[in-house]
This record gives structure tokens, C-alpha cells and sequence, in this order.
């Protein structure tokens, strides 16, 4: 089988479950799946998916995976003895091949029962479709690939470039993610948790993974904070729908005191996040993450954010991680070095880069509390909402203007 831990997930999946628990642990959600490359007839391997899934859900934390969870800072003790009694319930998913040759998954229940679907079962789709339509597949020319990527990362100048690992959902497979993330650790050096004295002159340029399982198994430091799912619930869970970024920031905010303090900035756009990202977040957050439109735009729009609320960006984390290449990672580092400090999440052009086409598929949030819930992307074809009066209504109400075409 695929999954064989409930660790095997990216981290943010167990930070947001925790505010979950603690703020709203009422709140039910539905998720819908999208494949967004055309002609890909993922339906043919609904059965096979279907029995990976069940599989997945007869999984239980381990004592020790239990007691790694608890030993991370910003675990709380209530939330590890939650996990303890925890199992995903094949009830609250739904598979099905659709004629036109569509995969059908949807998930709905509680949000705090349903969340940790999400990464385990694009994973399990992107290693199903994979192992039937690779069956031998060319590790020769992954590796060949992955060498490439150090050699670019360890040219003159990059010494203090670090790249993480943000690419468990769209994997080709789960041997393959260890091994590339083995094969990192031990070309570019890992940073370490704490942090310890360099090997050698040179600094450590693999900063960890979001996987949770790997960075246990492998001595990596885990990485995450918010998803979109989590600002697109608070459309439903606040006060007031223009204030719902406002309340998730506050709200992550009372979770964490100040740890885990990344903001994710396009789930309303660019211009709408900088008008809620006030001084008062500039000066709480330690930063914010990329994740469509222009990104050298939206660096420079951040630093100069910044600036104008007298925080002095150079003590602020922006981190890149929207379709990386090592490439794109370098250009991105030699424009903003030493403006701010950086950070580099790649996702499948590291664990999914072996010569084959990769899938472009994604679970999104669409409804929470029986409510339309949508994410205004910077990149319009990254937009997921099955209520276009909804989508509608909010752009209206957070002042984004329609795509054009």
C-alpha cells in the first residue's frame, strides 16, 4: 500500500487541525478534487484508488510518531492525546469515475475529522496513476536530474541559499521523495534542529521538508504553517465576510503567541492581503509565503509594505514556493538577497522531475458550514469555487477587480 502513516502529510495539515480543535471544532467542510491537465483519464483508476483510501483509513498514530508530534514546540499536549484516539473514516469520502472519464473525489463532514484527507490522497492519486502508466519507470534520469539541481545550488555566491522539500502531494512516488530528500540532506547538508556547527566552510543549504514522517525518519527540521483551506473557512467562521482574513490572522495568532508566523497572502489577492496585513500583523508575523502571480512583483510589494509600516524588512521571512525550479530559486534569491531573508519551498520539479509529465492536481475547499467558501488567486486558473455568484459577491466585497478574458 501507498500510506503507511498518518505522518506521511505536510505539516501545516496538523497546525491548522489544531486550531481546528481548539477554535472550531464544530465546523463542517466539503473539499472537491481538480485535475487540471486536459485529456487525463484518471477515472480508469478509481477502484484502485478506492482501496488505497480504505487502506488509509484503517491507520493509527504510533506511540512514537505520538511522542515526535510532542515533542515540536508548538504541539500542544491536548491536541497529541486527540490524535491518539484519531482515525479517518472512509464515510466522509466519496470516489467515483465519472464517464467523461473525470475522477470524482469529494470530501465532507467535520472539519477536524476531514482535514488530514487531503495530501495522503493526492499522493495516493499521483503514485496509482504513475505505477500504471510507468511501470518501469527511469530513476536513472531522476537522479540525473536531481544531480543537476545540486550542482546549480552549489555554484559561487549561493552559499547561504537554502531550499526545503514542499512536495509529498504531488510525489511520484513515496520511495522516490526519500530518496531525493536522502540524496539532498546529504549533498547540500541539513540544517539542523537546533541549529549545530557547520560541517565545513560551507553553510547547510537543505533547510527540511513539510512531510512529517520524513523529517522524523530522516532528522530534518519540519516546515509549515497556514493552507488556503484555512483563510477560505474563516469566510464562513468570522464575524463579518470582509473581516474573515482579519479573524484568521488574529485567530492563528491566539493558537500560537507569535510561533509559526507565516502569513499566506493570496487566498484574496495581493492588494487585498496588504490592506489587512496592517503594522500591527507586520510587527506579529515573522513574514509571509508566495504562492501565485508575479513573484519578483510580489516580493518587491512586500519589502515595500514593510517600509511604509517602519518595520525594516530585512528582520522578515519571504518565502517562495509557487511552482519552483532551482533555476526560478536562484533568481529569486539574487533579487531579494540581503533584503529580507528568504526562503524556497520546492514542491514537484523536486520530488516529480523523471522525464514524465507531472499531474497538476489539487483538493480545495468549496464549502464550509454549508456556506460557499473560494480562494481569489493571484494566478485566475489556481481559482476554485462552484458558486460563481459567490465569487462574485466576493470580489465585490474585497474590492478585486474580474480577470479579464
Amino acid at each position: 500500500m501507498i500510506i503507511h502513516s498518518l505522518l506521511d502529510t505536510d505539516l501545516y495539515k496538523f497546525t491548522m487541525m489544531q486550531v481546528v480543535l481548539h477554535a472550531f471544532p464544530q465546523a463542517r467542510v466539503e473539499y472537491k478534487f481538480k485535475c487540471r491537465n486536459p485529456g487525463i483519464d484518471l477515472a480508469r483508476y478509481a477502484a484502485q484508488i478506492r482501496e488505497e483510501v480504505r487502506h488509509l483509513c484503517s491507520l493509527q498514530f504510533q506511540e512514537a510518531e505520538l511522542a515526535y508530534l510532542r515533542s515540536l514546540r508548538f504541539i500542544k499536549s491536548d491536541f497529541v492525546d486527540f490524535l491518539g484516539l484519531f482515525r479517518l473514516n472512509e464515510k466522509y469520502i466519496h470516489i467515483a469515475a465519472q464517464p467523461s472519464g473525470e475522477l470524482e473525489i469529494r470530501i465532507e463532514g467535520p472539519w477536524l475529522h476531514t482535514i488530514l484527507f487531503e495530501i495522503p490522497v493526492l499522493a495516493i492519486v499521483n503514485e496509482v496513476y504513475f505505477r500504471n502508466t510507468q511501470p518501469r519507470p527511469d530513476y536513472s534520469e531522476g537522479r540525473k536530474r536531481l544531480q543537476t539541481k545540486i550542482e546549480q545550488l552549489h555554484a559561487d555566491g549561493l552559499y547561504d541559499l537554502k531550499i526545503a522539500d514542499y512536495g509529498t502531494r504531488r510525489r511520484f512516488a513515496k520511495d522516490w521523495h526519500e530518496e531525493v530528500l536522502r540524496t539532498l540532506a546529504a549533498e547540500l547538508g541539513a540544517v539542523s534542529s537546533p541549529p549545530g556547527p557547520s560541517a565545513g566552510a560551507r553553510q547547510p543549504q537543505f533547510a527540511g521538508t513539510s512531510n512529517v514522517l520524513y523529517a522524523m525518519k530522516l532528522g530534518l527540521i519540519p516546515l509549515g504553517t497556514m493552507a488556503h483551506e484555512y483563510l477560505q473557512a474563516c469566510q464562513a467562521l468570522g464575524p463579518r465576510l470582509r473581516d474573515s482574513q482579519v479573524f484568521g490572522f488574529e485567530s492563528w495568532a491566539r493558537e500560537y503567541r507569535g510561533d509559526l508566523g507565516i502569513a499566506l497572502s493570496d487566498v484574496y489577492g495581493m492588494t487585498a492581503f496588504l490592506r489587512d496585513f496592517d503594522m500591527y500583523f507586520c510587527k506579529l508575523f515573522d513574514g509571509a509565503r508566495h504562492d501565485s502571480g508575479d513573484p519578483f512583483d510580489w516580493g518587491e510589494r512586500m519589502i515595500a509594505h514593510y517600509i511604509k509600516n517602519r518595520v525594516d524588512p530585512r528582520t522578515k521571512t519571504l518565502i517562495f514556493s509557487d511552482g519552483l525550479t532551482v533555476p526560478r530559486t536562484i533568481e529569486l534569491y539574487q533579487r531579494f538577497r540581503g533584503r529580507c531573508q528568504l526562503a524556497f519551498g520546492i514542491g514537484t520539479n523536486l520530488t516529480n522531475d523523471l522525464g514524465y509529465e507531472p499531474l497538476q492536481i489539487v483538493i480545495k475547499m468549496i464549502r464550509c458550514n454549508d456556506q460557499p467558501v473560494a480562494k481569489l488567486s493571484d494566478t485566475p486558473s489556481k481559482s476554485m469555487c462552484e458558486d460563481e455568484r459567490y465569487l462574485a459577491y466576493l470580489r465585490q466585497v474585497f474590492q478585486i477587480e474580474q480577470p479579464a478574458g
